[in-house]
């Protein structure tokens, strides 16, 4: 893999990803944001198991296509502690070289393999909304709910998906939160009889990943998760 990117673009992609690379983990490959790079342009891929998220990087000029690994603080500290407006990125599989104008680093590899798929949104029936109302939608729902039960219903969003609407309720078992938003239903999706709990983690990094609130948001309800998709 060899591409020449721009800083402040990967910059904002790898904080967004890094939202969901946990702390601690038995599989340490999981402490690292996975770089895909083909000819049509890079995405990076972060996730705890439980949530995870593909992110389009723009300002990438590719020159030879290929994946590497990244360590999230290490990556992470070269990207904000540099003042290079481009950096100059190159994997064999050994390690990954990081360029500057004045600086360079290499960084130990991992083995790509070892990095669990992420989802893709691939689903031709969904439910389509504004990026400003899905994240009213969180703000008005998610501080009614409550991460410390041991009930995992209480520690997430419900989201029911009907007829040209989004419902979302969030409660604590002491409180409740209901707001309802409209949405056009694609290819005549609902979330009929089942129950789509979304995450608390999941909807914050929703609300903080969602910042042009004109964007349209795609949102699909399959039997055991949800997929979200917004224009990056």
């Amino acid at each position: 893999m060899k591409v020449t990117c721009d800083r402040e673009a990967l910059l904002a992609a790898f904080q967004t990803a890094a939202a969901v690379v946990p702390a601690r983990s038995p599989k340490p490959i999981l402490q690292n944001i996975k770089l895909e790079v083909t000819e049509k342009g890079a995405i990076l891929l972060a996730t705890d198991l439980e949530i995870g998220i593909r992110i389009q990087v723009s300002g990438i000029q590719v020159q030879v296509p290929g994946i590497a690994i990244l360590p999230l603080g290490r990556f992470g500290s070269i990207l904000r502690e540099s003042s290079d407006e481009l950096l100059h990125l190159e994997s064999d599989g050994q390690a990954t070289t990081v360029r500057g104008e004045r600086s360079e680093f290499r960084l130990p590899a991992e083995n790509p393999q070892e990095f669990p798929a992420v989802a893709d949104f691939n689903e031709t029936a969904f439910h389509e909304l504004s990026a400003r109302l899905l994240r009213e939608l969180i703000k008005r729902t998610i501080f009614a709910t409550d991460n410390e039960s041991s009930r995992y219903a209480l520690g997430g969003v419900l989201l029911e998906m009907g007829d040209n609407r989004i419902t979302g309720v969030g409660t604590d078992g002491r409180r409740l939160a209901k707001m309802e938003v409209p949405a056009t239903s694609v290819g005549g999706h609902q979330s009929g009889d089942s129950m789509t709990i979304i995450p608390s983690k999941a909807m914050q990094l929703l609300e903080r990943a969602l910042t042009d609130g004109d964007a349209e948001i795609q949102l699909a309800a399959r039997a055991n998760e949800v997929l979200v998709r917004s224009p990056d």
